[in-house]
């Protein structure tokens, strides 16, 4: 890609919202300010660039957004961005004002779409990871992780209180198609029996196994989280399988679904959303183009945009393991 200095920045939230999403928009926007350039707000994501529903964004434009979840960008699924004729629509848009720089707040599928766009367009793009999954590659944190498995903890903590009043097995399915995380970080940290996740394949056998002992040692209550993406068909698959073969348990399940994506973020998605919209726009003056911003050990780390969608973040065997011992 030729390099040419940015003048104009546009910035968009795309794929699923993300509580910090907000705090990540507010970033770029006065940090393009304050740098001299001139920010667009761009609704619905990549449907929006398509649509030419763009609009100049001065500082005021973000204020009071810091601790509000969702966006106020809105975001939208887009199937003309997945054709060339909707890609060269949103790059005329773009080109009328003289935009000449993006920043995708999103998850692998906005990533795809930004190396597919600045592949064929010469638009450079900085990528940030807003996403409760946590399962981009290149970062320690995604926007949005931090608060949604908070709020799973929180739910899973009040669930534990009826839990053991009546001596139930509960299972708790939370959100996480593709990736395991918020199932593996909220089940330790409530202290569950069992997790299941998409990334190791689950074994039922050994879970009814771990669930007779326990009953055996009059250890009734009994917690299993699991992953809506789990191999075996999420919590009401499970719940089917276990009242078969453990007739005399009590299980329940809940569902928590959508109340994960909602909520103020914590200070924790604000700070690295604050950190990383800084950053993506000292990126696009810096001429490192097409890359994705990301934190690992406590310090920016930069990836080709194509490498953070090619490549996935991996739950290593030593969680799992973490996860057993603690169960015992």
């Amino acid at each position: 890609m030729r390099k040419k200095k940015v003048t104009k920045i546009g910035v968009l939230t795309s794929g699923g919202d993300a509580p910090g999403m907000n705090a990540a928009v507010r970033a770029v926007v006065r940090t393009g300010i304050y740098h001299g350039l001139e920010v667009y707000g761009i609704m619905r994501g990549y449907q929006g660039l398509i649509e030419d529903d763009i609009f100049k964004m001065e500082s005021r434009s973000v204020a009071n957004i810091i601790q509000r979840g969702g966006t106020i960008l809105k975001t939208a699924r887009c199937p003309e961005f997945l054709h060339k004729a909707g890609r060269k629509k949103a790059y005329d848009n773009l080109k009328k004002r003289g935009i000449n720089g993006l920043v995708i707040i999103g998850g692998d599928g906005s990533f795809r779409g930004a190396v597919q766009f600045s592949s064929e367009f010469d638009i450079p793009c900085i990528g940030l990871a807003g996403t409760i999954d946590k399962d981009i590659y290149g970062t320690d944190f995604t926007i949005g992780f931090d608060t949604a498995v908070n709020t799973a903890v929180d739910a899973i903590d009040k669930i534990r209180d009826t839990m053991d009043a009546h001596d139930r097995v509960f299972i708790i399915e939370v959100m996480g198609r593709d990736a395991g995380y918020i199932a593996l970080h909220s089940g330790i940290a409530t202290g569950a029996e069992n997790i299941l996740i998409p990334e190791r394949k689950t074994d039922m056998k050994n879970v009814i196994k771990s669930l007779r002992e326990k009953e055996k040692r009059r250890k009734l209550v009994n917690l299993i989280v699991v992953a809506e993406g789990d191999d075996f068909g999420g919590a009401d698959e499970v719940q089917k399988l276990l009242s078969k073969q453990l007739p005399k348990a009590e299980i329940r399940v809940c569902i928590l679904g959508h109340i994960q994506r909602g909520g103020a973020p914590t200070c924790m998605d604000r700070l690295i959303a604050s950190r990383m919209g800084y950053h993506a726009v000292e990126c696009l003056l810096e001429g490192r183009y097409n890359v994705f911003a990301g934190i690992l050990n406590n310090k920016m780390h930069y990836i080709p945009l194509e490498q953070a969608v090619k490549n996935k973040g991996k739950i290593s065997d030593e969680w799992m393991k973490i996860v057993k011992i603690l169960a015992s």
